[in-house]
């Protein structure tokens, strides 16, 4: 089952507003011009030749500066669409994004170009056409498209779509959002910038991650402390002794995550742990320590 239904139409004119805005205040006179032009030039272009002429030009055109949206910028955006967080993006993935948008129609024709520039793109563009899943029309014909990615090798390619990216969260099953989860510990990518993570928690992820820290101590090797953050709701009985080991013999970064997710628990003896434990409570609230910085403190 889905997060929640699966969206479809035409993609938002707000977002591909924004997108052309945000290019033009950080393009010089020539830059804006040629987007203009590029982006008239595939909305009028009933087959699909101008957008990909149009794409093998962007970085040429436009380059790879950051597109560096600012917060009042990121608010608009996550008004547009809600989740949507482009603060990592470049001037042409962004342009990439808005070329494509701008050729969509029918959700056939939408998919088929999707698919044709994946098939050809090099890995700054699939990093672009991943990242902008949230964006595009007929959100539920995109689903093999963001499992090819997240099946890639290509560690940019996984993170577009697991990170600051809404679409996973919305459109993959339990499993594939599982397996998502524990690829991204797997590869040595971080957690905390998925989108819905502790939304889309569930009790089969939470026992896949406890095998999988159990493989990596048997193993001696570390396990992420953002691990636990997808166990804490679940965490009792074995789980709450695993918690309870960390706790004991952990770096300082898998103690405080240990604690974090302690205070998720429904089990009463999550408590009685926290409060064992309370300098470490105590320091965490001090320094306002969150899963977000939570690999950092020390």
């Amino acid at each position: 089952m889905n997060a929640r239904e699966p969206s479809s139409g035409p993609a938002s004119p707000a977002a591909a507003a924004l997108l052309q805005r945000w290019l033009e205040d950080r393009l010089d006179a020539a830059g804006t011009q040629w987007l203009r032009e590029a982006v008239a030039g595939v909305a009028a272009d009933a087959g699909d030749r101008a957008l990909f002429r149009s794409v093998s030009l962007v970085s040429r055109r436009l380059g790879k500066a950051a597109l560096a949206p600012g917060a009042a910028a990121l608010a608009e955006a996550d008004q547009a669409r809600p989740g949507w967080d482009p603060s990592t993006w470049t001037l042409d993935q962004a342009a990439r994004v808005l070329l494509l948008l701008a050729g969509g129609r029918d959700a056939d024709g939408f998919v088929h170009r999707l698919d044709q520039l994946c098939a050809t793109a090099d890995l700054d563009e699939l990093v672009a056409f991943h990242r902008g899943l949230p964006l595009y029309p007929f959100a539920e014909r995109h689903r093999q498209r963001a499992a090819e990615g997240l099946r890639s090798n290509m560690r940019p390619v996984f993170e577009a779509v697991a990170h600051r990216n809404p679409y996973p969260g919305e459109q993959l099953s339990e499993p594939a959002w599982n397996q998502m989860v524990l690829k991204a510990l797997f590869v040595g990518s971080v957690l905390h910038p998925v989108v819905g993570l502790d939304r889309r928690a569930n009790a089969a992820l939470a026992r896949m991650l406890a095998d999988h820290a159990h493989e990596r101590w048997a193993a001696r090797r570390p396990v992420s402390p953002e691990l636990w953050r997808c166990i804490g709701p679940f965490a009792g009985g074995a789980l709450l002794d695993d918690l309870a080991r960390v706790l004991a013999t952990g770096s300082p970064p898998e103690r405080a995550a240990a604690l974090l997710a302690l205070r998720a628990s429904p089990d009463p003896h999550a408590k009685r742990l926290i409060d064992e434990h309370a300098a470490l409570r105590d320091d965490l609230a001090a320094r306002r320590i969150d899963w977000s910085t939570v690999l950092a403190y020390n």
